[in-house]
This record gives C-alpha cells, structure tokens and sequence, in this order.
C-alpha cells in the first residue's frame, strides 16, 4: 500500500504553491497517471514520494508518505549524471543477470532489449541513444524485483515498439504504478486512476484531483461536468437578474410611496414601511440563495498558440532529399543506405524508427539544407533545446532580444498566452521545465512567421492536455512539417505520409501505421 496524506509542495525560490493537500491511497494494481500543464510540479511530487531529499534544494514539502513493507523502483526523467559514465554492465550489475532466468520477469527482460544490453555491456551509458538508456534503466528497475513503480516519463524518446512493450510492462505490473507521461495513446492504454495537478486563477490556487477512472473516462467526464455546470450556473445567473430586477423596481415603487406619502397619512405610512420591511427581508434572503448559486466552474485554461505561417505552393519543391550514407555523428559507422526523400507543397512528413537508427541525425541533416535557402522560411526545433536556447537569459529575452518597452511587453502578453506567470516570464530559461522551454520554442517558431516546419519530437514534453492544442496548431498550418517522432496521437492527427528510416533508407509505412493505430 502507497499512502500519501496531505501533501503540500511550495517552490523556494518564489513561494509558489504547486501542489497543496493531496491525500491519497494506492493499492496493488493501481496504475495511476500524474497529468497537468507543464511546470506544475508532477516531477517534483513523484521525487519526493521516492525520496525527499531530491527535491530540498528547491522545493519546501510537508506531508507524509507511507510505503511500508514496498519497495520501491524510480526512473528518473533523464540518466543521473553520475551514471553516464558507467558501462552498460556495471549499471545493470549482478541483478540483471539474476533476472534474465526469473520466471515473471524475464519474458519482459528480453522484450525490452536484455540481448542488446549483454552485447553492449562494455559501452558507456552515455554512447546510448535515448530510448536506449530508457531501456536500460528500465531493466536495471525490474530487476530490482520492486512492488511499487515510479515512472518519470518513461515513454520519452523511446519507439513505438518498446512503447507498446512498455504499455504491456504497465499494464502487467502486480504492484503500484505512479508515471507521467506525455504520451496520451499511452495513457489511455494504461492508467485506471488519474491523478490531476492544477493551478487556478493565473496560477496562484493549486488544486489536486484523484478519480478512479480510465484517462479517457476521466476527460469525458470532466468535459460533461464542466459543460453542464456551465449551463446551470447561466441558468442560475439569469433567474438572478430578473429576480433583481423584479426586487429593484419594487424597491423603487415603494421608497418613491414613502417619500411622497402625505404627513396627515400615518396609517398608510406604516403599511409602506411595512413593505420596505418585507422588500429588504426579501433582499438578505435573496443575498443568502446567492451564496448557494452555481458557480461558474474553474479549470486551468489550455494554451493559445496559432501558426500564421506564410504557406507553401502544392507544387513547390520543399526538400529533394539524397544521402547515399547517412554517417554516425562522430563518424564511427554509417546507420542507413540510400536515403531519399522527395517533399513537394503543404504535406506533413513523420520520420520513425527503431531507437538508434539515426532519425535525429537524418533531422538535422535536413535542417542543414535549409540554412541557405532564401525562397523557404523554415524553422528547426531540436530535440534538445539547448542546442538553439540560451539557458542563461530569460523566456522575455529570448522572445524580445529588444529592450523597446512596447516590444517587451508585447513579448509578455504572448507568454501569457502561454499561461507563464509573470515571474516565470523573468526565470532563466534553463530553470523552467522541459514542457515550458517546449512552449518558449513553439512561441519563437510562431512569431518567426516560417512556412517550414523541422520538429524532432515536439510533443515530446507537452502534457496531454497541451497536446490537442498543438496538434491542432499543426495540422492547420498551411505550411510544410517534416518531423520525426514516435507519438502515435501525433501521427495520426497531423501527419499524411509516414516514413520508417532503416539500414537501407526510408519506406513508406503509412498504411502499416494506421491499421496500427
């Protein structure tokens, strides 16, 4: 049993209330997502219930959380440092090998790459790609024989293939299972409780939801209550005014009777002040009624975000594509043969594959053919922000290098559209959550007016709830998108032609991937 009781996280730096009297009970068989618009704290919660250390140099928590007689296994968002630079072998360590012969454990050792990780023993954790080091740490996880699982984005950077292994890991687990993910496909094969993380009222009035409900349930639900507490509360304000209404004008009827009431009239003086009486009953009764009225109901507003792009011709040639090598970053080896891509007009191109096939290098490749072009604007948006993000400088400087006061505050009102607080807007970069930089980097794509779009997993760090926001940006933009990722929602709502990058090239595997999906 996983237990935790009124828990509340407050950000050191600016005393932000994250998260604020949770309390909740888990038991075997619990699969429960942690969902909420980026930076609200979901990473913060899973580190301290596996550790409140990980969490002290920037965060003040109280609360309680009780895991008696469970033991726990963590993955973290991104490899710990202190562990790049051990060889596969030594990360896994004795328990791998332990595991590979456990009857319940090791038909999903070698689902998620136990051969892989025997041949590459001797390699650093740091050479893996990234779905590679999930893979790995996830074995390292399970071999530890752990009842409770803490997942930190696990489906980040991973391919479909271990996706779908990892829906059947979560989805087999005998124990408790805690995870954030931002894949929604994901998360609807997978979770029976959701666990919602929001902040209110421009983000100052956190509020923490638990239904014991499927995610899809969940948002139904929610979309069905919101909308009839809407109308309800509509419905209430109107009776309210024209009961108002009717209340002031015979306030009015009587104050007007009473002050042209003729002195010689005292009876017909005590009946008006009577009535008066009766008027302001009314009123302190009515006052009492509102206070039981229907509110209009409070949700974490989505994102505002819209592509205005300049648009590309049907018949305009975007990319004519023809590597005959497709090399390995540092040059060791070569990934594919006989790359081509031909991309003409508005058309919206996936690249997948297995981890390690060298779509992020392809990516790349691709943005560099648009560095000397004049007749396209294109737009890159790496996987790693920090490649074209100054980590050091703040959301407003990176969105108004300018120090003009009309531009700067121009630059505010577009992050807040982005639901950045103000002291978010003055942050560094490099301080913020993966999802915040994700939006930063989607605003300054926006307000560069491209007509060419290079993504490598956009959707990568966007919660569920940012994800139909940005998949309808993209879908309506009229420009061309060239992207690589393994977001199944993604795909299929924005992409037309998908292509599988292999030793031998591309194929198009467009049809394959819809009777998949």
């Amino acid at each position: 049993m996983l237990q935790l009781n009124d828990i509340k996280i407050t950000h050191s730096r600016d005393l932000t209330v994250m998260i604020d009297g949770l309390s909740a009970t888990f038991n075997r068989g619990d699969r429960a997502v942690i969902i909420g618009e980026e930076g609200n704290g979901k990473s913060t919660l899973l580190k301290y219930i596996y550790d409140p250390a990980l969490v002290r140099d920037y965060s003040d928590c109280s609360g309680s959380v009780s895991m008696a007689g469970e033991r726990c296994g963590y993955l973290p968002q991104s490899l710990p440092d202190e562990s790049a630079g051990l060889t596969v072998g030594e990360f896994l360590g004795d328990g791998f090998q332990e595991a590979l012969y456990d009857r319940d454990l090791s038909a999903f050792m070698w689902e998620l790459g136990a051969g892989f990780a025997q041949d590459a023993s001797g390699r650093t954790m740091s050479t893996l790609s990234g779905g590679e080091k999930v893979r790995v740490q996830l074995m390292k996880i399970l071999s530890g024989k752990p009842t409770v699982l803490l997942l930190d984005e696990p489906s980040n950077d991973i391919d479909i293939e271990t996706l779908e292994i990892l829906e059947d890991i979560i989805n087999g687990f005998s124990g408790i299972v805690l995870f954030i993910s931002h894949d929604e496909t994901l998360i609807r094969n997978t979770a029976n409780t959701v666990i919602h993380i929001e902040r209110l009222n421009r983000k100052t009035e956190p509020r923490c939801t638990v239904a014991r409900l499927s995610y899809g349930e969940y948002v139904s639900n929610r979309y069905r209550a919101f909308e009839k507490q809407v109308m309800q509360a509509q419905n209430d304000l109107r009776e309210k005014r024209k009961r108002d209404e009717k209340l002031r004008k015979m306030y009015q009827q009587v104050q007007s009777a009473l002050d042209n009431v003729a002195r010689d009239a005292p009876s017909e003086g005590r009946l008006l002040k009577k009535k008066m009486k009766s008027v302001k009953s009314a009123e302190r009764r009515f006052e009492r009624e509102d206070a039981e009225m229907t509110e209009i109901p409070r949700e974490e507003l989505a994102i505002n975000l819209i592509l205005r792009g300049g648009g590309v011709p049907d018949r305009k040639s975007v990319l004519d594509l023809d590597i005959p090598e497709l090399q390995k970053q540092d040059g060791s080896g070569i990934l594919s043969r006989n790359v081509r891509l031909s991309v003409r007009g508005p058309r919206k191109i996936c690249i997948t594959g297995r981890n390690g096939c060298g779509k992020t290098t392809l990516i790349r490749r691709i943005a560099e053919q648009f560095r000397e072009r004049d007749d396209l604007r294109a737009e890159y948006m790496p996987q790693n922000y920090s490649e074209l993000l100054d980590m050091s400088s703040t959301p407003v400087d990176v969105i108004c290098p300018s120090w003009d006061p009309e531009l700067r505050k121009k630059a505010r009102n577009h992050l807040a559209a982005l639901r950045f607080t103000a002291d978010e807007m003055d942050h560094r970069v490099g301080g913020l959550s993966s999802g915040q930089q994700a939006k930063l980097f989607l605003l300054r794509i926006e307000m560069s007016d491209p007509n060419v779009l290079i993504l490598d997993e956009p959707t990568r760090n966007l919660s569920p709830l940012s994800g139909p926001v940005i998949r309808q940006m993209l879908r309506s933009f009229n420009g061309a998108v060239i992207s690589v990722s393994h977001d199944r929602r993604f795909i299929s709502e924005v992409c037309d032609t998908v292509y599988e990058l292999g030793p031998d090239g591309l194929s198009d595997v467009t049809q394959r991937f819809r009777e998949d999906v």
